[in-house]
């Protein structure tokens, strides 16, 4: 039998409300982003990983606070075992539990080995989502973060919202 679809919405307005938090308010922009086909088979991409899931590798700093607009870099050959995970919007059991629910970085792994990507770059990127400011966002994570994954010269880039 099918499950219904989640609200996500719902639940996070519903999280907020319960954290105390003033309500959630969603970015939306009417600058539509174009689809762009890649320029080779899948099984010939490198891949990099970005995930809003708070996840840090053990050694590095944890995330702190709601609006931290910093980001961690794993390096995609780091243990699971070595992967933590620390957010104030969502129920960490489960990621703390096995990493790969907020983090995916087994599967990814799993992907390259069966031959269906081409492979991963050498880091992925982690940083916590739930950033009230879409200003801070735009101007003080994304720029450093896009300049990131670019001297990593992959060719598609995951996005593993949380």
């Amino acid at each position: 039998m099918r499950q219904p679809p989640v609200d996500y919405l719902a639940r996070t307005r519903a999280l907020y409300d319960h954290l105390g938090y003033t309500p959630y308010r969603w970015h939306h922009s009417d600058d539509a982003v174009p689809l762009v086909m890649l320029d080779k088979p899948l099984s010939q991409c490198r891949v990099a990983m970005l995930s809003s899931g708070g996840v840090y590798r053990r050694g590095q700093l944890a995330f702190h606070h709601a609006d931290d607009v910093s980001f961690r870099v794993i390096p995609t050959d780091t243990p699971t075992a070595d992967l933590r995970a620390t957010h104030f919007a969502y129920d960490l059991t489960d990621a703390r539990r096995d990493p790969n629910v907020v983090f995916p970085i087994d599967t990814l792994r799993s992907l390259a080995g069966d031959g269906v990507i081409g492979g991963l770059g050498p880091r992925s990127y982690t940083f916590m989502g739930g950033i009230y400011s879409t200003r801070r966002v735009r101007e003080a994570l994304v720029p450093p973060l896009v300049e990131q994954v670019l001297t990593d010269h992959v060719d598609l880039a995951l996005l593993v919202p949380v």
